[in-house]
């Protein structure tokens, strides 16, 4: 069962908290039964996304044997036999769709979680072997996930969530791409396939650039009128410090001690991190909430 369980790769549902966030910008978290459906959708957006995990270990079983870290995965350590995989994967799809459709009953919401499934079930297939659209589509999925958020609390997106949401996505994506150059270039050892279209100095540049990018984006977020009319305050531009904090600590493990290659992981166990993003949500809230307690 620990197999099973690990197969699912359940430490990364931690970035489906991405479904969470509309509520938060839309100042909703007081709001039980939109919290219930992000709840809910979050619950089963996950098992969807841990049935692509399991497809995606028996597509890679081969090139998952000679890699240094993912060798010892259940399915390409052999704990977990691939029709057990197949069996498992299956459980946890229709689990996660019959957990969306009952929990939330919305079919746009639905839609969305079978889109999601699709997308990634042809980048495992075969999309992922082009380098630089294997990356967008990772990007994309985490807009999928922010906009399952604001459909299930029922919450407008901005397009500015919506454009910032996808950049980061890419700026985490390079970052990681980054780390199966330096396998290749150590060992030899070709963790994906489109690998050899990618090195070094181009994706530093392209890390650079997007990091620019994404705080600017942030930036303009926080002092557009659009903004600032909804959230009832002209101070949002303060919380950019933790975020360009945070961007600067990411490149700092990614091109300095090159351990970018499991994101999630990263930022469960990166203390800096951690209380770079727990400032944030905490200036937000004093910003953002406080603020209007006062009014």
């Amino acid at each position: 069962m620990i197999n099973y369980l690990i197969s699912l790769r359940p430490h990364h549902w931690a970035k489906n908290g991405f479904i969470f966030l509309p509520l938060f910008f839309a100042q909703r978290f007081g709001d039980v039964a939109a919290l219930f459906n992000c709840a809910t959708a979050f619950l089963g957006f996950s098992l969807v996304a841990s049935s692509i995990y399991v497809i995606n270990d028996i597509n890679d079983i081969e090139q998952d044997r000679l890699h240094p870290r993912k060798c010892n995965r259940p399915i390409a350590s052999g704990a977990v036999t691939i029709r057990q995989g197949m069996i498992l994967s299956a459980i946890s799809l229709l689990s996660g769709l019959a957990i969306t459709g009952f929990g939330v009953q919305n079919i746009i919401l639905i839609g969305v979680v079978v889109f999601y499934f699709f997308m990634n079930l042809a980048y495992t297939l075969r999309l992922k072997r082009y380098a630089i659209i294997d990356v967008m589509i990772i990007a994309v999925g985490f807009v999928l996930r922010i906009m399952m958020g604001g459909i299930a609390a029922d919450v407008e997106l901005s397009s500015w969530i919506i454009l910032m949401t996808f950049l980061l996505a890419l700026f985490l994506g390079f970052a990681k791409r980054r780390d199966d150059v330096l396998i290749n270039k150590a060992g030899g050892i070709k963790a994906r396939a489109n690998i050899l279209r990618y090195n070094e100095s181009f994706i530093d540049s392209v890390l650079v650039m997007t990091a620019a990018i994404t705080i600017v984006a942030y930036i303009m977020y926080c002092m557009s009128s659009e903004v600032v009319e909804r959230m009832g305050s002209d101070k949002l531009y303060l919380t950019s410090i933790f975020v360009i904090a945070g961007i600067i600590r990411y490149l700092q493990r990614t091109m300095v001690d090159e351990t970018s290659g499991n994101p999630t992981k990263l930022f469960l166990k990166d203390r800096f991190l951690q209380l770079v993003i727990i400032g944030w949500i905490a200036s937000f809230v004093v910003i953002i909430y406080a603020h209007k307690l006062f009014l």
